[in-house]
């Protein structure tokens, strides 16, 4: 009697507790919405789609084809209802400005990048409040400043010199794999210095941050802390991580020429030093975003070119020229005569952002004026997101926008100046551009360089679709199916300056492209009589074996 006498006492206290907190928020919510519209807005809000309607089109299309249908019919701005949050899409440079250039009490990440604290950690990013990480911004600024990016040629140089140096002369390997390697040595050589490089078992950390950046997923983006094992992995590879860094920090017994320098070295504005805790965070955030970023941008950009025969060859050429004018020494002035790479690069950045779709959340409303000639108010409150995968294919800024061309960022062409401001944002923009940019650039340009200059470069599969389960898509499978050799794409009067491989299985070396004429005509006489022997066969009609060459898959 008594235990259901309880029993019914404890569920009328349940009914009570639960209906008074229904009654809460519900009166909560209903404040904030009549707040919301009692708001007067001087302008019009922008033009509503209810998710549930884009439910179908996103299952038969696709997310950027949805877009392209939204874009036709309410032009630059739109909004999407998800149920409670809004989040309104700015299409186009011209209702861009804001986004990158407002301060952040007007509109900022808010809590958007919340899922990258159990990465890096409660004492950066965006585990601390706006002012402190606007400090420890100035900190990474300070480290990669031009002046110091010029000292990082050289190493950076040795390390990828010394890292292709063990292909050799034929193999198999997965480019995809290597390029993440070799990023993961020259980042950190110039970030960590030489001498705490080589203490650290590399090959640990780098499984350590392909862990760390597995949290960079969608449900992890969703749901940060739930323990899936992801995001357990993800843990106990920050906390190994952190424990490194913070053990470089304190074995530091003098002062080196590196990125951790700066951050030991500095003080906040109110004269305190900067803790361990923190030093070790920025470095976990600055070497894994960078070659992250790198990594990405590197696989793309070898995928691009080299199912692009006519900018790969482009690419080759200038490199003949920067060695025969610099020698094979490449510095930092040689680095800044690469404009086609450059271009090669920027171009697969365009067609494959790092960040393909970029966040905001307005604190206060805040109008636009789009290309199509209207105004709106955006409320605050809402989510407001630019998509870069498209806004970077926008046929009215790029020619062709689905076409790979470097040749679009050349003099008299220029299409992201011609289209203004903001009209490329792959490294974002205003306040929030990407800070280890030119970085980034400096590493791909002088990898690409080296393979350029040092081995034939084909592309055998399919081009690779992208992996859009990341929050950076990236391409899908090993090496994109990659396929490299080493012999073939010169001839032999041009072969005698770089690495190659005669089909007989007779070893050129390596030499610069500014070798002695004499040289390259006697090789040329010498290689006749083997190459007319070696197309005997084919010419008889005769089964002839394919030589063995530098594959890398």
């Amino acid at each position: 009697m008594y235990v259901m006498d309880w029993a019914a006492a404890s569920t009328t206290l349940f009914s009570v507790v639960l209906c008074s907190i229904v009654t809460v928020v519900a009166a909560k919510l209903l404040k904030a919405k009549n707040k919301l519209n009692n708001h007067v807005y001087t302008r019009p809000l922008p033009p509503v789609v209810n998710v549930l309607a884009l439910i179908p089109p996103l299952l038969n299309k696709g997310l950027q084809a949805t877009i392209q249908d939204l874009y036709t019919k309410f032009g630059s701005v739109f909004t999407i209802n998800l149920l409670r949050p809004k989040v309104t899409l700015l299409i186009g440079p011209e209702v861009s400005a804001h986004f990158f250039q407002g301060l952040d009490s007007e509109i900022s990440w808010g809590n958007l990048l919340e899922f990258t604290v159990p990465m890096y950690g409660q004492e950066v990013g965006y585990g601390v409040d706006t002012a402190t990480r606007n400090e420890h911004s100035n900190f990474i600024i300070q480290a990669l400043q031009p002046s110091k990016l010029r000292s990082h040629v050289d190493p950076i140089f040795q390390e990828v010199e010394a890292y292709f140096a063990k292909w050799g002369q034929d193999g198999t390997v997965d480019l995809k794999h290597e390029l993440e390697q070799v990023l993961m040595l020259t980042s950190s050589r110039c970030l960590l210095a030489d001498v705490v490089r080589h203490q650290m078992i590399l090959t640990e950390i780098y499984s350590l941050l392909h862990e760390l950046e597995n949290g960079a997923n969608i449900i992890s983006f969703l749901f940060p802390y739930i323990p899936t094992p992801t995001n357990r992995r993800r843990d106990k590879a920050h906390i190994k991580l952190k424990e490194i860094f913070s053990a470089a920090v304190r074995s530091r017994s003098q002062a080196q020429e590196d990125a951790l320098q700066r951050p030991i070295d500095s003080k906040y504005k109110d004269g305190r030093p900067t803790a361990i805790a923190e030093i070790s965070g920025m470095m976990i955030i600055l070497i894994s975003t960078s070659r992250h970023t790198s990594s990405h941008t590197s696989i793309w950009t070898g995928a691009r070119l080299l199912s692009n025969t006519k900018f790969l060859m482009a690419a080759v050429e200038e490199q003949k020229h920067i060695i025969r004018n610099y020698g094979n020494q490449i510095d930092y002035h040689a680095m800044s005569e690469m404009d086609t790479l450059h271009n090669c690069i920027k171009e697969a950045l365009r067609m494959h952002p790092a960040g393909p779709v970029l966040f905001r959340k307005a604190h206060k409303t805040f109008k636009v004026h789009t290309k199509e000639g209207n105004e709106y108010d955006i409320p605050g409150g809402h989510n407001v997101t630019i998509p870069t995968v498209f806004n970077s294919k926008l046929p009215y800024i790029y020619r062709d926008p689905g076409v790979y061309d470097p040749d679009r960022f050349s003099p008299g062409r220029q299409e992201d100046k011609v289209g203004g401001k903001f009209s490329y944002t792959s490294f974002g923009g205003g306040r929030h551009i990407c800070l280890g940019m030119a970085f980034a650039y400096l590493q791909i340009e002088l990898i690409w360089s080296h393979l350029l200059r040092n081995f034939e470069l084909k592309l055998m599969s399919h081009f690779p679709k992208a992996d859009w389960s990341k929050i950076t898509p990236e391409p899908k499978g090993k090496a994109c199916g990659s396929t490299l050799s080493a012999s073939g794409l010169y001839s032999p009067f041009e072969m005698a300056h770089m690495q190659g491989r005669v089909e007989s299985g007779v070893t050129l070396w390596r030499s610069s492209f500014g070798a002695d004429c004499m040289i390259r005509c006697a090789t040329w006489v010498w290689l006749l009589p083997l190459r007319l022997a070696l197309a005997l066969p084919n010419l008889l009609g005769l089964p002839f074996h394919k030589p063995h060459s530098m594959w890398l898959a």
